[in-house]
């Protein structure tokens, strides 16, 4: 007889399984602790990585400057660098002339018209709000970084927390057929609930994967392209959780034993598929 398993940690096939059986609250539960591990190291990484970098780069802004009316209004040297890291560089180049190079995992140019963004897959341009008007000079930007910088930590924080949690609800309700599929032709016992439940739980391996990543990748032990890789295998891992941990629930008791050549002509118990 299999030993059951407490439906509390979701990093083995069975312990996927078991949340099957637990309440939809403790589901919530874990998946609320593993967001919150996720949200941290992002969290972690923006603290040693990106905002040092934002840091610099407002303490070297001139007097005078601001974006205004979808325009950067800029009379100083151009292009500049205004600070630079290994995961982060800051650009202003009022000329769009497109020769400051890249070093940085990503760059953001400021340019006369819009930001944009540089990275391994490309560069993105996004135009200045017309109706939007933000401090590039020293004297506003500083206080208000250092106002705002605590706040928009915890704000990225609670968005990912948010945004993790509303995608999980989404892929378990999608990969509940394929877990209902497995657990139907495997003769397990299951209802369509505890099968959403396993898709749910499935999503988290993958998910405390990536948070680790994240961390490796903020202290320089993992590269962009790790960091990439390590984003398609969670998603993989989430797959081979949903096939396996299918099949870790109990057999049916009158389940008949299937043994010898499927073909052998033996008649098997009919059974519906939504029972």
């Amino acid at each position: 007889m299999e030993t059951p398993v407490l439906p509390w940690q979701p990093i083995t096939f069975g312990g996927v399984a078991a949340f099957a059986r637990a309440s939809l609250g403790r589901l919530f539960l874990v998946q609320f602790l593993a967001a919150l591990l996720v949200a941290a190291s992002v969290i972690s990484f923006l603290s040693v990585a990106w905002f040092p970098v934002f840091q610099k780069a407002i303490a070297r802004l001139p007097e005078n400057g601001a974006i205004r009316g979808g325009h950067l209004e800029w009379n100083n040297a151009s292009p500049a660098r205004l600070a630079e890291g290994t995961f982060l560089s800051i650009v202003l180049d009022t000329a769009e002339g497109g020769r400051t190079g890249q070093s940085a995992d990503v760059q953001l140019e400021l340019e006369r018209h819009g930001l944009k963004i540089c990275s391994l897959f490309g560069c993105l341009a996004l135009p200045y709000p017309k109706h939007w008007t933000f401090a590039l000079n020293r004297a506003e930007a500083e206080p208000w970084w250092g106002a705002w910088r605590p706040f928009l930590l915890v704000g990225i924080g609670a968005g990912v927390v948010i945004c993790l949690l509303a995608s999980w609800l989404v892929l378990a309700t999608l990969y509940s057929l394929p877990v209902r599929v497995i657990t139907f032709y495997s003769d397990r016992q299951a209802t369509w609930p505890g099968c959403w439940r396993i898709a749910g739980a499935a999503q988290l391996p993958g998910a405390l994967l990536m948070s680790g990543a994240i961390f490796l990748y903020g202290f320089n032990r993992l590269n962009l392209v790790g960091l990439l890789f390590a984003w398609l295998l969670h998603v993989v891992i989430g797959w081979i959780y949903v096939g396996i941990a299918s099949t870790r629930l109990p057999r049916l008791a009158n389940a008949p034993q299937r043994r010898g050549n499927p073909f052998s002509g033996t008649k098997n118990r009919q059974k519906r598929f939504g029972e």
